[in-house]
């Protein structure tokens, strides 16, 4: 594979610390949510991936879209629910997502195609295959 961006980010103090890329774009105040016993007060890795999830989600849709001469409206979007828990073998923890579709101005079937067609292309969808469990719902 030939790398054509690499983004550069780090966190200090795990789930109750600080994120950061190098360039400062992002730069976040971590904790946990109030429903894993943290205040609440700052952001989660499980919500920064579901941005990103989310954004890259809906770039492969218009990409996908685009080869096959389907017009993507500006007010797509597409809203990824990240869940975590302890996974059922007791090992560790895993994740959930449930990708929420809207293409408004494109019909169910062809909605529905292009998001199962997304997945080839999504690089999220990708890294993520076998390990976390992903629906998708076109709404």
């Amino acid at each position: 594979m030939k790398v054509v961006y690499t983004a550069h980010g780090s966190a200090t103090g795990g789930r109750e610390g600080q994120g950061r890329t190098d360039d400062g774009k992002v730069d976040v105040k971590l904790t946990l949510p109030k429903e894993m016993g943290g205040n609440g007060t700052g952001t989660n890795p499980e919500q920064l991936f579901s941005v990103g999830y989310s954004a890259c989600y809906l770039g492969a849709l218009k990409h996908v879209a685009g080869k096959e001469k389907v017009k993507i409206s500006d007010d797509a979007k597409v809203s990824a629910n990240v869940g975590i828990g302890e996974r059922d073998d007791k090992q560790g923890f895993g994740l959930t997502v449930t990708l929420e579709v809207s293409l408004p101005g494109v019909d169910k079937a062809t909605a529905e195609d292009l998001v199962k067609k997304a997945h080839v292309v999504c690089p999220y969808s990708h890294a993520i295959k076998g390990n976390v469990v992903v629906a998708t719902k076109v709404v």
